[in-house]
């Protein structure tokens, strides 16, 4: 999906899911499997978390999906999950890394069939996982088809990635470029702790974190952005539940010689031209305006597209000044987790890409 010069080019769909970062646990108890007819059966591993809890909302209102689910007494019973898993066409893994990386392990050897989307970092770069940016290249959707074992990216990656592939393939931006990412997400994306302390404590109403420059989304930057070299990340959250904004600051000096702010602009509405999900927004900050896409005609608000699997893409460039800032506004539970999980799941088992979202 793509704005340009202000004109929809193609219709923009929204995800209609409402909103499921509460922070208790569920009050139902998920011990009946949703029957259906000619459906494939889902396991969500961790279906109690933030990222669960929305991927089965998503997922609860479809008729060709059975959601299985074990008594919530025995959802952490190692046997019981082993049967599921192994049960299951597909298995969504909501859980850490080192229960996720666990829990890859019992699929039998002899099982070929189920699928495995893990929402953790864990297989994140891992080469014999394939890694469930659909966007990332015609190439990557083929593979997403087959694939058996699919790592959902990470909520800053998808933004991150999403604005910068495309310009290194375009010969843009070139391979070992030295960037900056400045990012900030709603508190949801720090879990149910980080949650509970926004939502009934004393907190502060922004905070920057992330300052040993090791944060766990760096090597899927790196990698997939296909820039080899580790950006200077600066994540940061605020007082608000869903949402992000990613933006990115070019200096032309670093891009490929006589580029301007159009190029930048056309390089991604080139690659991003038959998206479902990801759109191209106007080029500069008067068109964005005139859209109606700023705040009181300046705030680029991050929250704007919870509760769906939409990725804005903006460019905001001054040829004079020979500088761009590039940014990605997208929901942290949505593209950036769930609604990317429930994408890459109907991908994997053959049906339209958009079912739930």
């Amino acid at each position: 999906m793509i704005y340009n010069n202000g004109k929809i080019l193609t219709a923009f769909l929204l995800a209609g899911s409402s909103s499921a970062f509460n922070l208790m646990q569920p009050t139902q108890t998920f011990h009946q499997s949703t029957v259906l007819d000619m459906s494939k059966k889902v396991f969500i591993d961790g279906e109690a978390g933030t990222t669960g809890l929305q991927v089965r909302e998503r997922l609860s209102k479809r008729d060709d999906i059975e959601i299985i689910s074990p008594p919530s007494d025995l959802r952490k019973d190692e046997e019981t999950r082993k049967k599921y898993i192994n049960e299951a066409d597909a298995v969504i893994l909501c859980l850490p890394d080192a229960a996720s990386i666990e829990a890859a392990s019992w699929v039998e050897p002899g099982n070929d069939r189920t699928v495995l989307i893990d929402a953790s970092t864990a297989f994140r770069v891992d080469d014999a996982w394939t890694y469930g940016f659909p966007e990332l290249s015609k190439e990557q959707r083929e593979k997403l088809k087959t694939s058996k074992r699919i790592a959902n990216p990470g909520c800053y990656p998808t933004g991150f990635i999403g604005l910068i592939r495309p310009l290194v393939d375009a010969g843009i931006l070139s391979e070992g470029t030295p960037l900056t990412v400045n990012a900030i997400s709603g508190y949801s994306g720090g879990g149910k702790g980080l949650m509970t302390i926004f939502e009934t404590e004393d907190h502060e109403p922004w905070s920057g974190y992330g300052f040993s420059l090791k944060h766990k989304h760096i090597p899927e930057m790196a990698k997939y952005s296909g820039l080899g070299k580790a950006p200077i990340f600066q994540p940061q959250i605020a007082d608000f539940d869903q949402g992000m904004v990613v933006s990115v600051p070019l200096h032309y000096a670093w891009l490929k010689e006589g580029t301007k702010g159009k190029d930048i602009h056309d390089a991604l509405v080139k690659h991003y031209q038959d998206s479902t999900f990801v759109s191209v927004m106007p080029l500069g900050e008067t068109a964005v305006k005139d859209a109606g896409l700023l705040e009181r005609g300046a705030f680029l608000r991050p929250d704007s597209l919870k509760n769906t699997n939409q990725m804005e893409l903006f460019v905001f460039y001054n040829d004079e000044a020979e500088q761009a800032v590039l940014c990605a506004r997208l929901d942290n539970l949505g593209k950036g987790a769930s609604g990317a999980a429930v994408q890459n799941l109907n991908i994997a088992l053959g049906v339209d890409e958009t079912t739930g979202l």
